[in-house]
Parts: structure tokens; C-alpha cells; sequence
């Protein structure tokens, strides 16, 4: 069905007291009616956030019932006494009853939940077999990743989220969710959707309960106890890849969407919100950064870790990184003096790993450097060494900071959000690694100078 407007009106309480029938219809279908409270939670939740902004919002509307799945477009328009709803684009489809996929033969117990969502992940269809555990009542319009909390799996990766970059079908991700029965054990499956012409529309799929014995056996043991990390050791070589797998989705969503926020792509918004939302992707950025810090820092100190011995230029690899951060040094007004494309430094090192310390050494050269100031990158060779200076007109390290500098979590008294105390101390490992060296040279007063040396490589 299509209708061009359809209208409501919320009272201060929340209670629908008026509305359209389509809207009427949905109210009665999820058990309530007029000057009932607004029986829709994903609705539900978007007037209370209209409501606590004090303006109007426009959003997605994603509902569903026993007769069908419903998509549109909800406005609303609060006031003092509640809140005005338009919805727009109301599209109505049929839902076909999917069947539950096979069963893995470890699992016993062959009955579960079957769902639907669409192409951002948003849960649209949910239901119970018979004989299972009633589905939680808030399902309608939630994020499956917030419905079905995801477990990674033995390499920290979430086969959802695969099949999500590749839009095709997955199998085995595990998950907990919490039913009004407890909480659950239980692994997804799903095929993707595609239209007409061929667009991919969401997943549909089966959450089979695992029970007892079976649960155990089908949920690793280790995600059971911690959903990130269970019981891994530092050492483990798990452990990088576990908290890699549990935390960077996560963070990188919620970078995109503060970003998004904050850069009033969906509208203009108060001006305070949108600091706030760009507070968020900062400190978001910032724990991203520690979890690449601390994938590193589990790497390195692996046993047995070597870095490989590529031919490389330091006088490029420097202008690189000049070129990524060009822009962050431009924010503060900082000139770099970054070395001519004729000024060459052959040596042997791994290239990425070399561009990772010279970002580094860069990077704390931008943030500790005054506004207005410079910053000078020169490459130099001596004897068998090949080297690249990072020199900035910050405060400077006096002989006491610099003995420490090196170390592990070490931010010389900073309390600033600026980095985690580890990027020096893995420079320094990086550099070693290669048969290199990272050294320092300051004084207070006279800014700080960081050299990274590696053996030269001699060019015919």
C-alpha cells in the first residue's frame, strides 16, 4: 500500500492520541491503540530523541508485523505539548515465511529464531518456532550487531560482517542475545537478499539455539567467558587478533556515524550537539589508535618477530609521510622542511614499518610543536648508516625525560588525550628489529631532534 502523508500525534507521555489508520493499524497489530503509549520501539525511541533535542528530525522508518514488512520516511515535529508525525514514502511488502537453513550436526537442539534485516544491518523481520524462546520484545528496528551481540571467532573476525563486504551468504557466527526467557547462546546463518535489478537488500536468515552441553560445544569456550578476549594472555598470538576483531568494527562505526553527526550530513543540527558528536570521533580516533598500538605492541614482542629487509629510500618514505600529515601540520600553521626529491638515503628496511616510525616521529613533532612554528626532516648518510632526522622547536626533553622516553607507556607527564605512551617504544622496537636504531637529541627549550638509522644500502 502507499499513501502520500500519513500523520500521528504523540502526547507529552508518549501515548498515541491520534492517527492516520495505517499508523492506527500498525499500533493495534503490536497490542495497543489510541491513547496508548506508542507501541513501536524503534518509533518510539525517534520521538524521544526529536524530544530531547528540541527540533525536528527526519529518519528511516524500519517496522514489521505478522502481515508484512514496512519501510518509510517518519519526520517529527515536537512541541510542548509532545510531538506531530509525517510519514512519508510508506512501503508495504508481504513477508514470506523463510525456512530455517540446515542444521550443523553438532548442534542438538534444531529449533531457533528466523529474522530478516536490511541492507544496513537493521532488523526488520523476527520470529519464534514452536517450542523455542520467545523473541525479545524491542527486536523491531534495532541493529542486528545490537540485537545478537557478535562473537568473533578463533582469528577475531565476525563471518557476519565478511558476508556483509561480499554481500553473500555466511554461516557460524556466534552470538548471545538476551530473551525474556535469559540469555542465549546461539549461531546465525543467513543468505543474502537481492532485488529485481540485482541490488543487494539485507540478509535472511536462522539464529539456532544452542542448549547445554551443545552450547558449549558450539560457542568456543574462550568467547563464552569474555565476548573480546576470554582468558588469553598478552603473549597469546590470539590475543592481537581477538581485540583487533572485537574492537576495531565497533570503534570504526562509531567514528563514521559521529562524523556523520558532526558534519550535519542528515541536516543542521544545534551547534553544541555537533561539537559533542566531533568529541566523540576524536576520543573514537584516539582508541582506535591504541588498538593498532596494541595489535603492534603483541606483534613485536612475539618471539622470534623480524622485519623484512626491503631496499628502500629514507628521502622518499619521508616525503610520504610528510604527505599524509601535511595537512594536520597545516591546521596549526606548521611549515615542514620535508627533504628535495633529489636528497636520497638508499637503506634496508621494511617499508611499512619504516613509514610507521617516521609517521610517528612526525606526528608527536605536529602535536608537541607550538603554532606557527617548524618542523625540518633531513636524510644523511654515515659510514654504513643511512639515517633520517625528525627536528621540531617544541618545548624539548630534558636528560631526566629522555632516559624514559623509550619506554613502554611512557607520555612524560602528559594527561592530554594525545596518544597511548607506546609509539615511541615500538619506533624504537621497529627500528631494532631492522638492525637499526631510533636515538634522541634535546635539550629544554630547544625542541627535540629524533634520529632513525638503519644500514645503508650502496646503489651502483
Amino acid at each position: 500500500m502507499s499513501e502520500r502523508v500519513v500523520r500521528g500525534r504523540i502526547d507529552r507521555s508518549g501515548a498515541l492520541v491520534s492517527a492516520d489508520a495505517p499508523l492506527l493499524r500498525l499500533q493495534q497489530r503490536a497490542g495497543a491503540g489510541l491513547g496508548k503509549p506508542l507501541a513501536l520501539p524503534h518509533l518510539a525511541r525517534l520521538v524521544a530523541l526529536a524530544q530531547r533535542l528540541h527540533r525536528d528530525i527526519s529518519r528511516p522508518l524500519h517496522a514489521a508485523d505478522d502481515h508484512s514488512d514496512i519501510h518509510a520516511l517518519v519526520r517529527i515535529i515536537p512541541d510542548a505539548d509532545g510531538a506531530s508525525l509525517e510519514i512519508s514514502d510508506w512501503r508495504t511488502r508481504p513477508v514470506a515465511q523463510p525456512q530455517i537453513p540446515a542444521i550443523a550436526d553438532n548442534i542438538v537442539i534444531p529449533h531457533g529464531w528466523t529474522w530478516e534485516c536490511d541492507q544496513q544491518l537493521r532488523v526488520v523481520a523476527l520470529r519464534a518456532a514452536p517450542d523455542t524462546p520467545p523473541v525479545p520484545a524491542d527486536w523491531e528496528g534495532r541493529s542486528l550487531s545490537e540485537l545478537f551481540e557478535l562473537q568473533p571467532d578463533g582469528d577475531g573476525r565476525f563471518p557476519v560482517l565478511r558476508a556483509l563486504a561480499r554481500q553473500s551468504r555466511f554461516d557460524g557466527q556466534h552470538v548471545q542475545a538476551d530473551a525474556p526467557a535469559g540469555r542465549l547462546a546461539m549461531t546465525l546463518s543467513g543468505d543474502a537478499l537481492f532485488d529485481a535489478v540485482g541490488r543487494f537488500t539485507g540478509f535472511r536468515g536462522a539464529a539456532v539455539v544452542a542448549d547445554g552441553d551443545a552450547a558449549a560445544d558450539s560457542v568456543p569456550a574462550a568467547v563464552l567467558v569474555d565476548p573480546a578476549f576470554g582468558s588469553l594472555p598478552l603473549s597469546d598470538p590470539q590475543f592481537g587478533r581477538r581485540i583487533d576483531g572485537a574492537l576495531r568494527g565497533p570503534l570504526s562505526r562509531i567514528i563514521a556515524t559521529a562524523e556523520t553527526i558532526s558534519g550535519q550530513f542528515d541536516g543542521p543540527i544545534r551547534a553544541d550537539y555537533a561539537r559533542y558528536a566531533g568529541d566523540i570521533a576524536h576520543a573514537g580516533r584516539h582508541l582506535l589508535g591504541l588498538v593498532d598500538d596494541l595489535a603492534d605492541l603483541q606483534n613485536i614482542e612475539r618471539p622470534g618477530f623480524k622485519a623484512a629487509a626491503d631496499e628502500i629510500d629514507l628521502g622518499d618514505l619521508a616525503r610520504r609521510a610528510v604527505g599524509l600529515l601535511g595537512m594536520k601540520a597545516e591546521e596549526k600553521g606548521i611549515r615542514i622542511d620535508a627533504p628535495r626529491t633529489d636528497d636520497k638515503a638508499p637503506a634496508t628496511g621494511e617499508f611499512r614499518r619504516v613509514l610507521q616510525v617516521l609517521l610517528n616521529l612526525l606526528g608527536n613533532a605536529i602535536r608537541y610543536s607550538p603554532d606557527h612554528s617548524q618542523i625540518w626532516i633531513r636524510v644523511d648518510r654515515e659510514d654504513d648508516r643511512a639515517m633520517v632526522t625528525v627536528a621540531d622547536q617544541g618545548q624539548g626533553i630534558d636528560a631526566e625525560q629522555q632516559a624514559v622516553v623509550f619506554e613502554k607507556f611512557e607520555r612524560l607527564g602528559r594527561t592530554d588525550s594525545g596518544g597511548s605512551g607506546l609509539g615511541l617504544y615500538i619506533a624504537r622496537r621497529l627500528a631494532r628489529a631492522m638492525d637499526g636504531d631510533l636515538t634522541v637529541d634535546s635539550a629544554p627549550g630547544q625542541g627535540a631532534r629524533f634520529t632513525l638509522s638503519l644500514p645503508a644500502r650502496d646503489v651502483g
